[in-house]
């Protein structure tokens, strides 16, 4: 996929400047955002990806258009999965809950600029390196295992990063909110407040998010503007998403192992696809090894439709039956 100078500048400019404007207009305005605001904004943002979607399909072709579409599916699905973490921070650290959106924000912003980074280094790591397949591969499928052995208890057992407890154990911190200022001056003393905890603890969680999903998405693509878009658009909704569905998610039981498949599935299509174009000389005498399948990409994305539609409908079956057990047994 050829994709011109302009056209990277101008898609980089609008999705920040789309990113910047609403940290402006929140910035200024913090509050916990109603049904209909959430709505509107998740609509608008899923209809961008979904519009952008198609002008890949039509100018690029539909093997392109394909590959952004699963690859926006699969980043949206792990986002979702990210919420739980989100959830637990916000509840953890005490967030009023008119300063949610705005720490979600920033986080998603500084997010956005590290996967950015993540997806340079894995492209540039790609085009030299054909065996980086293997690693990519075997550390989806070791998460994939990891996440379906613990299916929905990982979020329970959640832990604050490293770096958060060290910024906590050196950093002049204090317990009094700001609004949504980082700081606050204690006593003619310059003292960080509870928000820039926060938005470091959710920026580092995401970061590590990012160490499957970046591997997961080059599963699917290898076009590095692919990959940036489709993470682009699936941060974009994940503010609105969060405020939209934050008891949804708790219904959705079985999406630890939704998600657990579908790593494992684009784990093995990496390994596959690193042994089509293997290089490695004490693998196949460093031929390529001819039996070993490529995945179309039609395939990929019915997988990851398929997939998320049966977990989802599992979960909310699920949760409806232990709703009605739970009604019986109170009765």
């Amino acid at each position: 996929m050829d994709v011109a100078p302009w056209l990277w500048w101008t898609t980089v400019l609008l999705t920040t400047g789309l990113l910047l404007v609403d940290v402006f207009v929140i910035g200024r305005r913090p509050h916990e955002p109603t049904t209909r605001e959430t709505s509107l904004h998740l609509a608008g943002f899923v209809a961008l990806a979904v519009v952008f979607g198609l002008g890949v399909w039509y100018f690029a072709g539909g093997q392109y258009g394909g590959e952004f579409f699963a690859g926006w599916l699969t980043e949206y699905s792990l986002s979702v999965d990210n919420l739980f973490i989100f959830i637990i921070i916000m509840t953890k650290l005490q967030v009023p809950r008119q300063y949610q959106q705005t720490a979600l924000l920033i986080g998603i912003v500084l997010a956005l600029v590290l996967r950015g980074i993540f997806i340079g280094v894995g492209a540039a790591a790609i085009e030299n390196f054909s065996w980086v397949f293997y690693l990519f591969g075997a550390f989806l499928i070791y998460t994939a295992v990891k996440l379906a052995k613990e299916g929905g208890d990982d979020d329970e057992h959640y832990e604050e990063p490293k770096l958060v407890a060290i910024a906590r154990q050196r950093l002049p911190l204090t317990e009094h909110w700001n609004g949504v200022k980082f700081t606050v001056s204690e006593n003619g003393k310059r003292m960080l407040t509870p928000m820039f905890i926060v938005v470091l603890s959710l920026g580092v969680t995401d970061l590590l998010f990012a160490l499957d999903s970046i591997p997961a998405i080059y599963g699917l693509t290898s076009e590095p503007y692919l990959v940036f878009t489709a993470n682009v658009f699936a941060l974009m909704g994940l503010r609105q998403l969060y405020f939209l569905i934050g008891d949804l998610l708790q219904r959705l039981v079985y999406l630890s192992y939704g998600l657990a498949f579908l790593l494992f599935f684009i784990g093995v299509k990496l390994v596959l696809h690193a042994m089509h174009e293997n290089e490695l000389p004490f693998v196949n005498g460093g031929e390529h090894i001819e039996w070993a399948p490529e995945v179309p990409i039609w395939l990929s994305l019915l997988v990851i439709v398929g997939t998320l539609a049966v977990t989802t409908v599992l979960s909310l079956l699920k949760d409806r039956s232990t709703r009605r057990k739970a009604s019986i047994g109170a009765e």
